[in-house]
């Protein structure tokens, strides 16, 4: 199933769908705000000309009279017109509250679907995909630039909506007056506009840069924190300071230029405004002089061009952090835009054989070579050869985590890619040499895929671990900290192995999930499994002669190939590779 490629602007609608009513009333409340706002001065400018100068009625003043009681009444109550501007004041302030209100329950909403979204489409993306990007800039992605876009939509989309309507306002009012000095503070506006247009052009490829080196330094942190043992135990304290240090130096680095670019656009920005509004006053007090405005309509003339020049600076901030904001988007979208994992749709439970054919898969080299062999169902499968042979390659292709790139694997005559990776993954279970460990209780880590407390004991006394939980003070209630860091490394292979026993998988696979414990415990555990699990399919991976020597059948890879195959005794009697190694392993000892 391959996804929709989502542009910017279709991210941004499914982002706000769910929250669009919401921004909605936002809007509402900023036009109210905004109509407020600006009648607040028209009043001021009625009551100096007609009320204090006694000028004739005219325009939209004869609308104020009559809405105030008209002339003579004013000049008699002069209070109304300070209840006039105490209520729109008023209305302007409940407007505000309510516009704060309903954006801010907007934006949790917004910030909801946005990480629901973006959790939801990692969870299923491919481990290939995975492979190729950082954790560290992943989280950065999901954290600061979700932050990024959330602002933007939510503040500054706003605030832009509020800006033109307001600009548009002033301006028509402006030219009703006077068209003269409308026209000088009208021709800075497309001037400042072009003026940030060119600046978000320019420093679009600033600010991606800056993000994609903040999730470097963010993959680094993650990394050391998630390290931090081996960190210590070799003593790298210095070097990887050193090399955060070196990071963090160049990304700061960054950000000082960017600033300094931002730094010469505000003042720039600023200088215009500052010489816009000088020629405002100039002219209009020649022209209050001439007789050609009133005094009133300077008033209100200078109080709309003051609303002018803070909302058309905060328009070139608005149009400037767009280019952030775009980035943030296409770095977002570089994660919804990614396939997910799919396999197919047939819908059936997969049991039987086992059935790899002329298999190859390839990293950045080729890992596995035409790889063909059988596993009959409720067989035991044992897989031993040389770090680097393609071992672990053949657990993660037959549990669908990563797809063959050549020939085909089937279950029970079903090729797994024609499966869907629900059915894929139910029916295998595996277990990986450093298996992860969740944070939390050593029984909920158990019942992670679910299943009562009677199976959970059931599996732990399986995996030979239901007497180490045992003797811990509070028994499965033990917390065992991040990654299982209070358990040793056979401690967490076994209670890896006891939660995949949970799934009862029709098919498990260790790989090199033994090797952290001793003879004895190695040999009980197979035991039980051979015990517990007799018609269940097993292939166990393993460097341990002795691990693997009980299974009915035995393939010796190596460089990704099958050298040798057959069951312990058939490979000992040939003399090849596995005699080699088993007598490197027993020192030479009796079959």
């Amino acid at each position: 199933m391959r996804t929709k490629k989502q542009s910017k602007l279709r991210l941004v609608a499914y982002f706000i769908k769910g929250s669009f009513y919401l921004f909605a009333l936002s809007v509402f409340f900023n036009l109210i705000l905004v109509f407020t706002t600006v009648l607040i001065p028209r009043i001021i400018g009625f009551t100096v000309d007609c009320v204090l100068q006694n000028d004739p009625l005219m325009g939209e003043n004869v609308l104020i009279a009559s809405l105030l009681g008209g002339v003579e009444f004013v000049k008699s109550h002069y209070y109304i017109v300070l209840i006039a501007l105490l209520a729109l004041a008023l209305t302007a302030g409940i407007s505000k509250f309510f516009n704060l209100y309903v954006n801010s329950k907007a934006d949790e909403k917004l910030m909801q679907r946005m990480r629901n979204k973006l959790f939801c489409h990692l969870l299923v993306l491919p481990m290939s995909w995975h492979y190729k990007h950082m954790t560290g800039d992943i989280l950065q992605r999901c954290t600061s630039d979700m932050q990024t876009i959330l602002n933007f939509i939510s503040a500054q989309m706003m605030s832009l909506i509020r800006i033109l309507v307001l600009v548009s306002i002033s301006l028509v009012f402006m030219f009703m007056m006077d068209v003269t000095l409308a026209l000088i503070a009208a021709t800075t506006i497309p001037a400042m506009f072009v003026y940030s247009l060119i600046f978000q052009l320019k420093a679009k490829k600033h600010f991606r840069k800056c993000d994609e080196e903040e999730g470097v330094l963010s993959a680094r942190a993650q990394e050391n924190l998630s390290a931090a043992r081996v960190v210590r135990a070799f003593g790298r304290e210095s070097y990887e300071r050193d090399r955060f240090n070196a990071q963090n130096e160049y990304y700061t680095g960054l950000w000082v230029n960017l600033l300094r670019r931002l730094a010469v656009y505000w003042s720039s920005s600023d200088l215009l405004a500052s010489l816009q509004l000088l020629l405002i006053i100039a002219f209009g007090t020649v022209f209050a002089l001439r007789g050609s405005v009133t005094e009133g309509e300077l008033i209100v003339f200078i109080s709309y061009n003051a609303m002018l020049i803070g909302p058309v600076r905060e328009l070139g901030r608005i149009v400037s952090n767009m280019s952030k904001a775009g980035v943030s988007l296409e770095r977002i979208g570089e994660i919804i835009n990614a396939e997910p994992e799919d396999y197919g749709r047939l819908n059936r439970p997969l049991k039987g054989d086992i059935v790899f054919d002329d298999v190859s898969f390839s990293y950045d080299k080729p890992t596995l070579s035409h790889l063909s062999f059988t596993v009959k169902e409720g067989s035991t499968l044992g897989i031993i050869g040389a770090t680097g042979s393609g071992k672990s390659t053949i657990a993660h292709l037959l549990a669908g985590l990563i797809r063959p790139s050549g020939g085909s694997i089937s279950i029970g005559g079903v090729d797994i890619t024609s499966a869907t990776l629900r059915d894929l993954r139910r029916s295998v279970g595996l277990v990986l040499q450093n298996g992860y460990v969740y944070s939390g209780t050593i029984g909920d880590n158990l019942a992670a895929v679910g299943g009562s407390d009677a199976q959970i004991r059931r599996c732990a006394e399986i995996a030979c671990f239901d007497d180490v939980i045992r003797g811990f003070s509070a028994g499965y209630d033990t917390v065992i900290g991040e990654k299982g860091v209070t358990l040793s490394g056979g401690q967490r292979q076994r209670l890896c192995i006891a939660r995949t026993l949970m799934k009862n998988a029709p098919i498990l696979i260790f790989d090199d999930s033994f090797s952290a414990l001793d003879s004895e415990t190695d040999l009980k555990l197979r035991t039980n499994l051979s015990e517990a699990y007799k018609n269940t399919t097993v292939i166990i991976i393993s460097h341990r002669i002795a691990t693997v020597m009980n299974a009915d059948n035995i393939i010796v890879l190596d460089d990704g190939k099958i050298i040798e195959e057959g069951s312990s005794a058939e490979l000992l009697n040939k003399g090849g590779v596995y005699k080699k190694i088993y007598d490197r392993q027993t020192g030479g000892g009796a079959k």
